[in-house]
């Protein structure tokens, strides 16, 4: 985590009020499991991405109820004695199972499944909903932006426009894995390796008589990458003419210019122009100021010469709908060795939740790789690879559908065990990587940015059964 900050303490108040219950209740240790999931995918997207697993493992794996966190929980005289001894000898001894960051996830699926005593299992709800909701939020929204740029590079520039240093720097590393090249945030390069990215500001123009003594003293002092920022005064009368002009004299390695403002499609056909006349065709274009995906696959679409883009307050606060809606629910009791399904119902469809202790698999072609349709099914169920396998539509039951030469991908993986952690973290590059690949494997249906198709997540028979057998006891009530 950021400077090894204890964070056991960031949690719902009521997280503990619940906790001090159970344990005064003679519950301590009843086995509970918890899944969180989200219902809908920000701006009305096809997928989602997930990301933060890192640092929910992280957190999980330094739980600790240190001294001065007792003595306060103490001075709320609202805990028993006892219940504050167990919470400063406290193990976590939970069981975790989660979906490996980078990976295209759609609502209500298990993403995080935590299986344990139910004080811990429900202690730890606010921290994995504010990681991963937060970096899945951001990197769901890189990989739009991404995709729009049409393979030109972005870089990730909200540093200063972030919610807080924890979302300037995981902000950051989740744009990173949703396809970004890089960030301006320095110490997200120093902790997670991500390229650290960025050039001048109007200032340093500002700074010197005019633009060609700026220009000129960064071109002699950074002549391996050369970016020159061209719109303080006139992008076309003096900004870019200068940048010419510096770039013909001292002759650096690698130049190009960034624009931050105006009329983006106009002025850089124009910069293009000029420059390709003055011999200097390999000098790219940057673009940035308030951009999003609609805005790049505009100005592309209208023509504009971009060779890459920098797009900062939009894409670190996901603007546009600053909300992934995380939530975490308990699914199931386990009594004896048994495990017991439980429901939420609600009016409202989309909030009654799938019960008891699950497993996600991903169906995929044969012969593309692409993926067909998620399955939820029971834990320890498996999806026969046979042809005439029927999947269904679990709000539209008439819908159905039988597959074929395809096979399944179970896409969870275990991270904890009975508290101890057996799962090595990834290195982000490979995060990154991965991500680009489980990228690939959807259809462009999916990827649309209006009116996606739908991607079909299943329910096998069996938790089908389960559910709409509780759905009816309980409304019967």
């Amino acid at each position: 985590m950021i400077n090894k900050e204890n964070l056991t303490m960031l949690t719902d108040f009521y997280e503990i009020t619940m906790a001090n219950g159970y344990f005064e209740s003679g519950m301590t240790e009843d086995i509970a499991y918890f899944d969180m999931f989200f219902r809908r995918v920000p701006d009305e997207g096809g997928y989602a991405i997930v990301a933060g697993i890192e640092q929910v493992v992280d957190y999980l794996d330094n739980l600790k109820f240190e001294d001065k966190d007792i003595e306060y929980l103490r001075s709320k005289n609202a805990f028993c004695e006892e219940f504050l001894d167990y919470l400063k000898n406290f193990k976590f001894e939970c069981d975790v199972w989660a979906v490996p960051e980078g990976t295209p996830i759609f609502p209500h699926e298990p993403i995080i499944t935590v299986r344990g005593p139910v004080i811990q299992a429900q202690f730890v709800e606010t921290m994995i909903l504010l990681v991963v909701n937060h970096q899945s939020l951001v990197a769901t929204k890189a990989s739009r932006i991404v995709r729009a740029a049409q393979g030109r590079p972005v870089m990730e520039f909200g540093s200063r426009r972030a919610h807080g240093t924890a979302a300037a720097i995981l902000g950051a590393r989740a744009a990173y894995i949703g396809g970004c090249c890089g960030t301006a945030c320095t110490i997200s390069d120093r902790d997670f390796k991500i390229p650290a990215l960025g050039t001048m500001a109007h200032s340093w123009v500002q700074m010197f008589p005019n633009e060609y003594e700026a220009f000129k003293k960064y071109a002699e002092l950074y002549p391996e990458n050369c970016i020159l920022l061209v719109d303080t005064y006139n992008v076309l009368k003096t900004g870019v003419p200068t940048a010419i002009k510096v770039f013909k004299e001292i002759k650096p390695k690698k130049m190009g210019i960034r624009i931050d403002s105006g009329d983006i499609a106009y002025l850089t056909k124009r910069a293009r122009k000029m420059l390709d006349d003055a011999g200097l065709q390999d000098c790219s274009i940057t673009i940035s100021n308030s951009l999003d995906e609609y805005i790049i696959r505009d100005v592309i679409m209208e023509g504009a010469q971009i060779d890459a883009f920098g797009v900062g307050e939009r894409l670190i606060t996901a603007m546009s709908e600053p909300i992934f809606g995380g939530v975490y629910k308990l699914s199931a009791l386990e009594k004896k060795g048994k495990i017991i399904p439980k429901i939420k119902i609600s009016e409202n469809v989309e909030k009654i939740t799938n019960p008891g202790f699950k497993t996600l698999y991903r169906l995929f072609d044969k012969d593309s790789n692409k993926a067909l349709a998620d399955v939820i099914t029971m834990d320890g169920e498996e999806i026969p690879e046979v042809d005439g396998y029927e999947i269904f539509d679990p709000n539209a039951i008439w819908k159905k559908k039988k597959l074929s030469n395809f096979y399944a991908k179970n896409m969870r993986t275990q991270l904890f065990k009975a508290g101890k952690r057996v799962y090595d973290c990834p290195d982000i590059e490979e995060v990154k990587k991965y991500c680009a690949e489980q990228m690939e494997t959807l259809w462009e249906e999916t990827l649309r940015f209006e009116n996606p198709q739908t991607y079909y997540v299943d329910l096998s028979k069996k938790l089908w059964d389960v559910k709409h057998k509780l759905i009816q006891e309980h409304s019967g009530k």
